[in-house]
């Protein structure tokens, strides 16, 4: 295998669940992790009682963690 045909360190791995609306990164990012989701505060349900629309109603999705 071609050295320059490796996937960069910073890039999701293959195979990443798909993303959510709400995601601010494709799932194993690194620097990345799962968090709650701010619209529906972790209940995957919106007010009216429907799916959230941004973490398709799991409650989480995934955000950058730290700060630099």
């Amino acid at each position: 295998m071609d050295p320059t045909d490796k996937p960069s360190d910073d890039a999701a791995p293959s195979g990443a669940p798909p993303s959510r609306p709400g995601d601010e990164a494709p799932a194993g990012t690194p620097g990345t992790g799962e968090g709650l989701c701010r619209r529906c505060g972790g209940s995957g349900k919106t007010e009216d009682g429907q799916a959230c629309p941004e973490c398709k109603g799991t409650g989480k999705v995934t955000v950058g963690i730290g700060g630099a």
